[in-house]
Protein backbone atom coordinates (compact mmCIF):
# COMPACT_ATOMS: atom_id res chain seq x y z
CA UNK A 1 0.00 0.00 0.00
CA UNK A 2 2.96 2.40 0.41
CA UNK A 3 4.20 2.26 -2.94
CA UNK A 4 0.49 2.88 -4.31
CA UNK A 5 -0.01 5.70 -2.22
CA UNK A 6 3.76 7.21 -3.06
CA UNK A 7 2.42 6.27 -7.24
CA UNK A 8 -0.99 8.23 -6.29
CA UNK A 9 0.83 10.66 -5.08
CA UNK A 10 3.26 11.45 -8.03
CA UNK A 11 1.65 14.13 -9.91
CA UNK A 12 1.76 16.52 -6.66
CA UNK A 13 5.74 15.50 -5.87
CA UNK A 14 6.10 16.05 -9.77
CA UNK A 15 4.66 19.89 -9.05
CA UNK A 16 6.87 20.22 -6.62
CA UNK A 17 10.12 18.75 -8.17
CA UNK A 18 9.57 20.75 -10.71
CA UNK A 19 8.37 24.07 -9.80
CA UNK A 20 9.20 27.47 -10.71
CA UNK A 21 10.06 28.83 -8.00
CA UNK A 22 13.67 27.31 -7.89
CA UNK A 23 14.56 29.64 -10.82
CA UNK A 24 13.43 32.33 -8.96
CA UNK A 25 15.80 32.37 -5.96
CA UNK A 26 19.09 33.54 -7.28
CA UNK A 27 19.97 35.92 -4.60
CA UNK A 28 20.27 36.69 -1.02
CA UNK A 29 17.35 38.41 -1.26
CA UNK A 30 15.17 36.17 -2.87
CA UNK A 31 16.66 33.33 -0.55
CA UNK A 32 15.50 35.64 2.49
CA UNK A 33 11.98 35.45 1.08
CA UNK A 34 12.14 31.90 1.14
CA UNK A 35 13.41 31.74 4.47
CA UNK A 36 10.87 33.83 5.88
CA UNK A 37 8.24 31.59 4.83
CA UNK A 38 9.81 28.40 5.36
CA UNK A 39 10.47 29.04 8.82
CA UNK A 40 6.74 28.16 9.59
CA UNK A 41 6.88 24.34 7.93
CA UNK A 42 9.83 23.81 9.96
CA UNK A 43 8.25 24.68 12.91
CA UNK A 44 4.89 23.02 12.12
CA UNK A 45 6.72 20.30 11.46
CA UNK A 46 7.32 19.61 15.37
CA UNK A 47 3.91 19.61 16.57
CA UNK A 48 2.80 16.85 13.44
CA UNK A 49 5.65 15.00 15.68
CA UNK A 50 4.66 16.00 19.02
CA UNK A 51 0.95 14.88 18.22
CA UNK A 52 2.16 11.01 17.75
CA UNK A 53 4.80 11.46 20.65
CA UNK A 54 1.77 11.88 23.18
CA UNK A 55 -0.51 9.11 21.00
CA UNK A 56 2.21 6.27 21.03
CA UNK A 57 4.48 7.53 24.12
CA UNK A 58 4.12 7.80 28.06
CA UNK A 59 5.07 11.59 28.45
CA UNK A 60 3.47 11.59 31.93
CA UNK A 61 3.49 10.30 35.43
CA UNK A 62 3.14 7.55 36.32
CA UNK A 63 4.76 6.02 33.77
CA UNK A 64 3.47 2.65 31.70
CA UNK A 65 4.18 1.64 28.69
CA UNK A 66 2.20 2.64 25.48
CA UNK A 67 1.05 0.86 22.06
CA UNK A 68 3.74 -0.51 19.77
CA UNK A 69 7.42 -0.55 20.69
CA UNK A 70 8.72 -0.42 17.12
CA UNK A 71 6.55 3.06 16.64
CA UNK A 72 7.63 4.38 20.00
CA UNK A 73 11.16 3.96 19.13
CA UNK A 74 10.78 5.63 15.43
CA UNK A 75 9.07 8.65 17.47
CA UNK A 76 11.52 9.09 19.97
CA UNK A 77 14.55 8.89 17.69
CA UNK A 78 13.07 11.64 15.56
CA UNK A 79 11.85 13.57 18.19
CA UNK A 80 15.74 13.24 19.56
CA UNK A 81 17.02 14.11 16.29
CA UNK A 82 14.98 17.08 15.68
CA UNK A 83 15.21 18.56 18.95
CA UNK A 84 18.64 17.88 20.19
CA UNK A 85 20.93 17.33 16.91
CA UNK A 86 24.39 18.77 16.36
CA UNK A 87 24.40 22.11 15.34
CA UNK A 88 27.24 23.57 12.50
CA UNK A 89 29.48 24.59 16.11
CA UNK A 90 29.40 20.78 17.46
CA UNK A 91 26.72 21.75 19.86
CA UNK A 92 23.19 20.69 20.74
CA UNK A 93 20.10 22.36 19.13
CA UNK A 94 17.12 21.70 17.80
CA UNK A 95 16.35 21.97 14.11
CA UNK A 96 14.38 25.12 14.16
CA UNK A 97 16.76 26.86 16.24
CA UNK A 98 19.05 25.79 13.54
CA UNK A 99 16.82 27.63 11.14
CA UNK A 100 16.63 30.91 13.06
CA UNK A 101 20.73 30.88 13.34
CA UNK A 102 20.81 29.81 9.18
CA UNK A 103 18.47 33.25 8.52
CA UNK A 104 20.53 35.62 10.81
CA UNK A 105 23.33 34.65 8.60
CA UNK A 106 21.69 34.49 5.92
CA UNK A 107 20.05 38.40 6.68
CA UNK A 108 16.38 37.07 7.16
CA UNK A 109 14.09 38.48 8.65
CA UNK A 110 13.35 36.65 12.33
CA UNK A 111 11.54 39.15 14.12
CA UNK A 112 7.71 37.98 12.35
CA UNK A 113 7.93 34.14 13.00
CA UNK A 114 9.32 35.11 16.65
CA UNK A 115 5.98 37.82 17.23
CA UNK A 116 4.26 34.67 16.02
CA UNK A 117 6.09 32.28 18.86
CA UNK A 118 5.57 34.39 21.20
CA UNK A 119 1.58 34.48 20.75
CA UNK A 120 1.49 30.51 21.21
CA UNK A 121 3.83 30.58 24.30
CA UNK A 122 0.86 32.69 26.05
CA UNK A 123 -1.11 29.59 25.06
CA UNK A 124 -3.99 31.48 22.47
CA UNK A 125 -5.15 29.25 20.56
CA UNK A 126 -3.17 28.22 17.35
CA UNK A 127 -6.45 28.89 15.27
CA UNK A 128 -7.19 32.09 16.86
CA UNK A 129 -3.40 33.06 16.25
CA UNK A 130 -3.70 31.81 12.94
CA UNK A 131 -6.77 33.56 11.81
CA UNK A 132 -5.54 37.12 13.27
CA UNK A 133 -2.12 37.06 12.47
CA UNK A 134 -0.69 39.22 9.73
CA UNK A 135 0.93 36.61 7.54
CA UNK A 136 0.45 35.90 3.88
CA UNK A 137 -2.63 33.78 2.79
CA UNK A 138 -0.40 30.72 1.60
CA UNK A 139 1.26 30.51 5.27
CA UNK A 140 -1.93 31.28 6.49
CA UNK A 141 -3.48 27.84 4.89
CA UNK A 142 -0.38 25.87 5.51
CA UNK A 143 -0.31 25.96 9.22
CA UNK A 144 -3.95 25.74 9.27
CA UNK A 145 -3.83 22.48 7.37
CA UNK A 146 -1.32 20.80 9.43
CA UNK A 147 -3.26 22.13 12.71
CA UNK A 148 -6.59 20.58 11.08
CA UNK A 149 -4.87 16.91 10.82
CA UNK A 150 -3.47 17.62 14.33
CA UNK A 151 -6.99 18.42 16.20
CA UNK A 152 -8.95 15.84 14.22
CA UNK A 153 -7.36 13.64 16.33
CA UNK A 154 -6.33 10.14 13.51
CA UNK A 155 -2.92 8.70 14.57
CA UNK A 156 -2.90 7.47 10.90
CA UNK A 157 -3.70 10.92 9.16
CA UNK A 158 -1.24 12.37 11.17
CA UNK A 159 1.96 9.82 10.40
CA UNK A 160 0.66 10.24 6.91
CA UNK A 161 0.29 14.37 6.81
CA UNK A 162 4.00 13.34 9.07
CA UNK A 163 5.66 10.74 6.71
CA UNK A 164 4.00 11.58 2.92
CA UNK A 165 3.63 15.38 3.44
CA UNK A 166 7.15 16.27 4.36
CA UNK A 167 8.37 15.72 1.19
CA UNK A 168 12.11 14.55 0.90
CA UNK A 169 12.54 15.44 -2.97
CA UNK A 170 13.34 19.15 -1.99
CA UNK A 171 16.08 19.45 0.21
CA UNK A 172 18.99 18.00 -2.44
CA UNK A 173 17.81 20.99 -4.65
CA UNK A 174 18.43 23.89 -2.30
CA UNK A 175 21.69 22.73 -1.40
CA UNK A 176 22.92 23.43 -4.98
CA UNK A 177 20.74 26.45 -4.73
CA UNK A 178 22.49 27.19 -1.39
CA UNK A 179 26.24 26.72 -3.60
CA UNK A 180 25.10 28.95 -6.47
CA UNK A 181 24.61 31.66 -4.12
CA UNK A 182 27.04 31.79 -2.00
CA UNK A 183 29.42 31.49 -4.98
CA UNK A 184 27.89 34.70 -6.57
CA UNK A 185 27.29 36.63 -3.22
CA UNK A 186 30.79 35.24 -1.07
CA UNK A 187 29.61 38.03 1.54
CA UNK A 188 26.78 36.13 2.69
CA UNK A 189 27.30 33.20 5.48
CA UNK A 190 24.76 30.78 4.11
CA UNK A 191 26.59 28.25 6.03
CA UNK A 192 24.28 27.27 8.42
CA UNK A 193 21.74 26.91 6.01
CA UNK A 194 23.43 24.65 3.91
CA UNK A 195 23.97 22.40 6.68
CA UNK A 196 20.40 22.14 7.89
CA UNK A 197 19.26 20.94 4.54
CA UNK A 198 22.51 18.11 4.37
CA UNK A 199 20.92 17.07 7.77
CA UNK A 200 17.81 16.14 6.87
CA UNK A 201 19.06 14.50 3.66
CA UNK A 202 21.39 12.09 5.55
CA UNK A 203 18.42 11.67 8.37
CA UNK A 204 15.29 11.24 6.38
CA UNK A 205 16.72 9.38 3.47
CA UNK A 206 19.04 6.83 5.64
CA UNK A 207 17.12 6.50 8.75
CA UNK A 208 13.17 8.40 9.36
CA UNK A 209 11.78 8.11 5.89
CA UNK A 210 11.94 4.25 6.00
CA UNK A 211 11.19 3.92 10.00
CA UNK A 212 8.41 6.25 9.24
CA UNK A 213 6.77 4.18 6.47
CA UNK A 214 6.75 1.34 8.60
CA UNK A 215 4.80 3.37 11.01
CA UNK A 216 2.09 4.14 8.61
CA UNK A 217 1.91 0.50 7.62
CA UNK A 218 1.38 -0.50 11.31
CA UNK A 219 -0.94 2.61 12.26
CA UNK A 220 -3.50 1.38 9.02
CA UNK A 221 -2.77 -2.15 9.38
CA UNK A 222 -5.81 -4.51 7.28
CA UNK A 223 -7.64 -1.11 7.09
CA UNK A 224 -9.15 -0.41 3.71
CA UNK A 225 -10.54 3.04 5.28
CA UNK A 226 -7.23 3.76 7.48
CA UNK A 227 -5.04 3.13 4.13
CA UNK A 228 -7.74 5.90 1.76
CA UNK A 229 -7.73 8.64 4.38
CA UNK A 230 -3.83 8.36 4.84
CA UNK A 231 -3.81 8.67 1.18
CA UNK A 232 -6.00 11.71 1.00
CA UNK A 233 -4.21 13.13 3.88
CA UNK A 234 -1.22 12.73 1.97
CA UNK A 235 -2.07 14.10 -0.40
CA UNK A 236 -3.98 17.38 0.88
CA UNK A 237 -0.62 18.12 2.61
CA UNK A 238 1.47 17.84 -0.39
CA UNK A 239 -1.02 20.28 -2.08
CA UNK A 240 -0.87 22.57 1.11
CA UNK A 241 2.65 22.82 0.17
CA UNK A 242 2.91 23.62 -3.36
CA UNK A 243 0.28 26.70 -2.39
CA UNK A 244 2.65 27.27 0.21
CA UNK A 245 5.61 27.76 -2.60
CA UNK A 246 3.24 29.31 -5.08
CA UNK A 247 3.10 32.17 -2.43
CA UNK A 248 6.56 32.69 -1.97
CA UNK A 249 7.02 32.70 -5.38
CA UNK A 250 4.75 35.59 -5.34
CA UNK A 251 5.80 37.56 -3.02
CA UNK A 252 9.47 37.23 -4.92
CA UNK A 253 8.45 38.81 -8.06
CA UNK A 254 6.50 41.72 -6.27
CA UNK A 255 9.59 42.46 -3.94
CA UNK A 256 12.48 41.79 -6.61
CA UNK A 257 10.72 42.16 -9.64
CA UNK A 258 12.57 38.96 -10.91
CA UNK A 259 9.82 37.21 -13.75
CA UNK A 260 11.55 33.74 -15.28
Amino acid sequence: MIQEINESLQPQREQLLNHSLYKKIASPQQLQIFMEHHVYAVWDFMSLLTALQQKFTRTTNPWIPVGDPEVRYLINEIVLAEETDINLQGKRQSHFEMYLDAMTSAGADTNRVKDFLLQVTHGTDIFLIIAAIKLPVSIKQFLKHTFDVISEGKPHNIAAAFTFGREGLIPGMFSSIIENIQKNFPEKDLEQFKYYFDRHIELDGDEHGPMAFKMVEKLCGNDADKWEQARTTAQQSLESRIELWNGIEQEIEEKTLIYR
